[in-house]
Order: structure tokens, then C-alpha cells, then sequence
């Protein structure tokens, strides 16, 4: 019980994975929906999208409180920055104004944020102002404790000049992906769209999320595939490096074809080395079980 007191009186932290966007006219903003204290889920649908003006919103992570009053304030800033200017903020602007008071108190917020949004001057931007106050333009950025599951996945997956339909399904994608990873992340999917035409906000419940790795139901994996009775080929070549006997240059073996014998599968191997002189054909029986 202890453990779980001391678990609700911590401060409330979003852990968080949120996500900035640009595309072919404007930007899309995502995060998850989980709210923790400690290992205790405090709210699983949360929303970390908060609006700053009209065409402009910021993502937030970290400690809830500490962005919530950043968000708070910059909001307060921007409105009396309309009403002297007598028109809209300008997401640059917005975001050196999140820069501003996070550099400034740098050594007492735990946060990062994303700032985006689309003006008339520059269109659609992101800005991404991670724990110190540094700012960073970017096509895209990624932030929280999912991130460190989705850099890859965006080098591999990013493109320039993306529709809206497909900058929102690769932002709901990436957010689906941290929050089966990232034990911090969870709950629902929302999604800002910010152009020429205004703000359109999305929520995606968990049950129509994409599902990833575990999460699928096994078909035709590879026990799958070694466990069948059928003599067909396995249709693929695997391939791997490894050092002969006599640590000789590498061979590569090639797994060509499998069958069965009292329903115990048989591979069949081709070793074949570095400079191409041997050749060696062998058999490895696996067990059913």
C-alpha cells in the first residue's frame, strides 16, 4: 500500500509521446492520452494538443504542471500581442515565446514542447523546444518518452511534400507504434490539422489504432512455416556469415528448402566460402516441440 500511495501523491507527469508534422499546406500535431503519477494512471485520455491562438498549438510533455503554466502564459502574452498588433500571432513569434520562458526557467520546468501552426507569412512550421529552452525548426519533430522508439521509424517513413491524408495517417501510425513500446504512452490518439483553411481537430479511440509486432495475430510466421507437414519449398533464402572450422574467410549459408520426417522439420544447408573453393551440404533435424 505504501507503494501505491506514495505512487499518487507524485507529481503528475505525461511521459508522453507527441509529434509535430509538416506537409504539403500545413501542419499536423499528435499525441497520445496518458496522464501518469508514478506507475499509477491518472487520467487515460487526457488532452496534451493545447490551443495558443487561432492558427497556433502547442504539444506538451514532461511535468503536466510545468506545461500547463508555460501554455498558460504564453497564451495570456500572444492574446495581448493580437489586441497591440490588432492581427494574428505568428508561429514563429509563439514559439520564441515558449523558447523565452523555458530558457528563462530552465533549471525549474521539466518539460518539451512542440509549438505549430500555419500563419499567411510562412505557412505551415514547427518548432520543437525540448527540456533547456533551445529552439529547433524542423519539418518534423518528435517529443516525450515514446520518441526514443520513433526516430528510425521516421528516417525510414519520411517524406517531402505529403498530402494531409498522409502526413495524419503517419502521424496516428507513429503515435500507435510508441504507445505499443513506450509504457508511458497510452490511451487514445489526437491529431491538430492547422491550414489555410483553419483547425481540424481528431481523436482516434485505442481499439481502431493500428496494431504492431506482438500485438498481431500470428499468421504464417516462421514457427509457422517450420512446424508444417507440407514438403514445399519455404519459398526465401536466408542468409548469414559465419567462420569455418579452420577460421578460413567467412562462408554464407543459404537455407534453401526444408521437409519433414515424423513431423520434425529438415533444413538444408549450402555452405559456401569467401573465395568460392568449398562447398558443403548439410542436414539439421529441429525438434516439433
Amino acid at each position: 500500500m505504501d507503494g501505491i500511495s506514495g505512487d499518487l501523491n507524485a507529481p503528475h507527469s505525461m511521459g508522453t509521446t507527441i509529434i509535430g508534422v509538416t506537409y504539403n499546406g500545413g501542419v499536423v500535431l499528435g499525441a497520445d492520452s496518458r496522464t501518469s503519477t508514478g506507475m499509477y494512471v491518472a487520467n487515460r485520455a487526457s488532452d496534451k494538443i493545447t490551443q495558443l491562438t487561432d492558427n497556433v498549438y502547442l504539444c506538451r510533455s514532461g511535468s503536466a504542471a510545468d506545461s500547463q503554466i508555460v501554455s498558460d502564459y504564453v497564451r495570456h502574452f500572444l492574446h495581448q500581442h493580437t489586441i497591440q498588433l490588432g492581427q494574428p500571432s505568428t508561429v514563429k513569434v509563439a514559439a520564441n515565446l515558449v523558447r523565452l520562458l523555458a530558457y528563462n526557467n530552465k533549471n525549474m520546468l521539466q518539460t518539451g514542447m512542440i509549438v505549430g501552426g500555419w500563419d499567411k507569412y510562412e505557412g505551415g512550421k514547427i518548432y520543437g523546444i525540448p527540456l533547456g529552452g533551445t529552439i529547433l525548426e524542423q519539418p518534423f519533430t518528435i517529443g516525450g518518452s515514446g520518441s526514443t522508439y520513433l526516430y528510425g521509424f521516421f528516417d525510414q517513413v519520411w517524406k517531402e511534400g505529403m498530402t494531409q491524408d498522409e502526413a495524419e495517417k503517419l502521424v496516428v501510425k507513429a503515435v500507435s507504434l510508441a504507445i505499443a513500446r513506450d509504457g508511458a504512452s497510452g490511451g487514445v490518439v489526437r491529431t491538430v490539422t492547422i491550414n489555410k483553411d483553419g483547425v481540424t481537430r481528431k481523436f482516434y479511440p485505442g481499439d481502431t489504432l493500428p496494431l504492431w509486432h506482438e500485438e498481431l495475430e500470428p499468421k504464417d510466421s516462421m514457427l509457422d512455416m517450420l512446424s508444417s507437414a507440407s514438403p514445399e519449398p519455404m519459398g526465401f533464402d536466408a542468409f548469414a556469415l559465419l567462420t569455418t572450422s579452420n577460421k578460413q574467410l567467412p562462408a554464407v549459408v543459404l537455407a534453401t528448402n526444408h521437409y519433414c520426417v515424423q513431423n520434425a522439420p529438415i533444413l538444408l544447408f549450402h555452405s559456401i566460402t569467401a573465395s568460392g573453393q568449398e562447398i558443403i551440404t548439410w542436414d539439421v533435424q529441429l525438434s516439433p516441440y
